[in-house]
């Protein structure tokens, strides 16, 4: 075989046109004058100067490739048979066998899936490269595939071949795969960091059924901020939650965690939500000011119907009707938690329907915004997915996931909160009961809530030791609005599943609160006792001014 007479392109040689079989002894004259000087040699000679090593263009290609430090195998044919193998392929894999087919005699190339990439060079005539890929022995690879052709009939059957060219790139790869190692244990620790700090198990209200799901970013993406959560707060109400912190990894996710432990803490104390979030601001740039994070904070009454909600830069709310019919929260929305709080921005609430037989759906942006379209037509999707979703709310919750085309390897994290406020009917209606009586006049009005409380918890059929509790429960809480509380007065009975809720409003806002009286006092035992008798009380004020004092019983069994 005459190497001469094939030609190859190999990384970081030229192929020169002019090299031809009549220039094919050049290589060898100069060889020649490479041999070391004898004594037979003539003194004019040996005065010459010594010739310079020969360049790449002018070596024989047998000899170029000998000299090539990476394994180099030249194969010829549709049976890919051995012509050549240099000196580095046989310290790498072994000696080969001239003639013998590649799927016989070198089997490192079926490790390396080269065998149809071969193919696929002799059928296009283009190289192709495959990277960091390993053999059996550990090795890993990065080789091309370079299709060459005879220069004349008398080659090896007038076929064309394949020049396979390996480097060695076990150390680069092996660095690369310490650092994905190192990489999936950071976010393993950012993920369980992530879910340790969400709810473990939902508070489920007796008004709402709920469910939520948590999706964190593919492999390639670093875990963020997001998060949810479900707020009781008492006398029926609920708190629904959803946010994002703007960052990656194990930062974003602390950050999350103590936002969210705030936001629990600002929801006990029962202020609207535009309140919450104005606290929530102040707080976010304190925690880290280069963390920016969206918030929507809505909280739901059931005598109400309808969310009360405010958002600090967060996408909509989105309820679907009984119907289908779907709505979108829009303003007021301010800016994103973290940015206002110096600035002087003051959060303001919003209201949404939530009539029987709707559902709501709080998210984060991982779930409609993609790079090729507008986050507005993300929503929009969203909205239609709602639309046709049915069932329960985890049923709901996993379409809109499917829907949206959120998978395992999507590159953002997803929070998603579904909230169904169901159309009770039959005996599941017959559990729920709302009764309210408007306390007008003076003190005679104290003998008529307290006949009005009896009537309406016999007529509920409880127990007669819950109802003297809850009689005297409400006696209390008359009472107490009565002597501090300005009018108007009201006095509302509300029993669910599982609970009796005592509450009496009044047009004064100063709040309650719990203090000891001494033996002498003939005042101050009121909200003492009704602390006493029931499961938990409260108070907030309540919108347009004034306060709602209530109580809680838990119903047996």
């Amino acid at each position: 075989m005459n190497f001469t007479r094939w030609s190859a392109r190999l990384p970081g040689t030229q192929r020169r046109a002019a090299a031809r079989d009549d220039q094919s002894s050049v290589p060898a004259a100069r060889a020649e004058s490479l041999r070391p000087r004898t004594a037979a040699t003539p003194p004019d000679e040996a005065s010459q100067p010594p010739a310079a090593d020969p360049s790449p263009e002018a070596l024989p290609a047998g000899e170029l490739l000998g000299r090539l430090p990476a394994p180099v195998a030249l194969l010829h044919g549709s049976e890919h048979r051995i012509t050549y193998v240099n000196a580095a392929y046989t310290a790498a894999f072994g000696p080969r066998p001239c003639g013998a087919t590649a799927a016989e005699a070198m089997p490192e190339l079926a490790e390396l899936s080269l065998l149809p990439l071969m193919d696929q060079v002799l059928r296009s005539g283009t190289p192709r490269t495959v990277k960091s890929r390993k053999v059996l022995a550990g090795s890993s690879y990065t080789v091309t595939c370079t299709p060459v052709a005879t220069g004349s009939p008398d080659g090896p059957e007038g076929e064309a071949g394949v020049l396979v060219y390996a480097t060695d790139v076990t150390d680069h790869a092996e660095a690369a795969e310490r650092l994905r190692a190192s990489e999936r244990r950071h976010r393993e620790t950012a993920v369980t960091l992530q879910r340790s700090l969400l709810p473990q198990d939902l508070e489920q209200p007796d008004d709402l059924r709920i469910a939520a799901t948590y999706q964190p970013g593919g492999t390639d993406a670093a875990v963020g901020g997001d998060w949810y959560d479900v707020i009781t707060l008492g006398a029926g109400r609920t708190a629904l939650v959803i946010g994002d912190v703007m960052g990656r990894g194990v930062r974003a996710a602390a950050v999350m965690g103590q936002l969210r432990t705030a936001v629990r803490a600002y929801a006990r104390l029962d202020l609207p939500p535009h309140e919450v979030l104005q606290l929530l601001d102040v707080l976010a740039a304190e925690i880290d000011a280069s963390q920016i994070a969206t918030c929507a904070y809505a909280v739901h009454d059931p005598n109400e119907g309808h969310l009360v909600y405010a958002s600090a830069g967060h996408l909509p709310i989105v309820v679907c009707d009984e119907d289908g019919t779907v709505h979108r929260a829009e303003d007021p929305t301010g800016p994103p938690l973290g940015t206002g709080g110096t600035g002087g921005w003051v959060h303001t609430s919003g209201t949404i329907p939530l009539p029987p037989g709707s559902t709501a759906v709080l998210y984060t942006d991982g779930l409609v915004e993609r790079r090729s379209e507008d986050i507005d037509e993300g929503v929009a999707s969203l909205e239609r997915a709602l639309s046709g979703a049915k069932g329960s709310p985890q049923v709901v919750c996993d379409r809109l996931i499917r829907s949206l085309g959120v998978t395992a390897e999507h590159d953002d994290d997803v929070a998603v909160l579904v909230v169904q406020h169901p159309a009770r009917t039959g005996a599941s209606a017959e559990l729920f009961h709302n009764a309210s009586l408007e306390l007008l006049g003076g003190i005679e009005a104290a003998p008529r809530a307290r006949a009005f409380a009896t009537g309406v918890l016999t007529s509920w059929r409880f127990p007669m030791e819950l109802c003297d509790l809850g009689v005297l429960a409400a006696s209390e809480l008359v009472a107490n609005s009565l002597q501090h509380g300005t009018p108007p007065m009201r006095l509302g009975l509300r029993r669910t599943d599982r609970r009796l809720i005592i509450e009496v409003t009044d047009g004064d806002d100063h709040l309650p609160r719990r203090r000891r009286a001494e033996p002498a006092d003939e005042a101050g035992r009121g909200i003492s006792i009704v602390a006493t008798i029931a499961s938990s009380w409260g108070s907030r004020r309540t919108p347009g001014g004034g306060k709602a004092v209530w109580c809680e019983f838990a119903l047996p069994g």
